[in-house]
């Protein structure tokens, strides 16, 4: 998934503006939208209304892989904050416990490291080197990877 710079939520942008934006720029209409999201077109209408301001699990999910953006942009509409403080999703592969948030100093645009163990942090797929879009899952939806680090044995 390539994320490009026009993809990335304008301060002061809604859900509703945030997605239409994306889906016409993709050249969908909301049917093709909705059905490759696996939503229903009702609820894409709702929501490119302004009906809506929070969105599910499945939703977020459709949503972020049809648009080609990280669900943590959708987060940041919805929550009306800036991209920048959600962008740049690192974790510690030693620290990190799966399908938790990231730490948020890991967060930090300056941070390279983790500040408990001293691992430098990942922000892509050690294997097919795609970036992590989601920590909701310990594996990469690309090629399986897991993004925890292999623990080492002691003998």
């Amino acid at each position: 998934m390539t994320i490009s710079g026009d993809n990335q939520p304008i301060v002061g942008e809604t859900l509703a503006q945030y997605v239409r934006r994306i889906r016409t720029s993709l050249k969908l209409s909301q049917g093709e939208m909705a059905a490759k999201a696996g939503i229903h077109i009702q609820s894409l209408g709702k929501l490119e209304l302004g009906k809506t301001s929070r969105l599910n699990t499945k939703t977020k999910t459709g949503l972020s892989r049809v648009l080609g953006v990280p669900e943590d942009y959708l987060d940041a509409v919805c929550r009306g904050v800036s991209v920048t403080e959600v962008q740049g999703l690192k974790i510690c592969p030693n620290c990190w416990i799966p399908g938790t948030a990231a730490d948020p100093i890991w967060l930090e645009s300056r941070s390279k490291c983790c500040f408990i163990c001293g691992t430098p942090l990942c922000a892509r797929c050690r294997q097919c080197n795609e970036p992590i879009m989601s920590l909701k899952f310990r594996f990469c939806p690309y090629c399986g990877q897991t993004y925890k680090a292999p623990q080492k044995s002691v003998s």
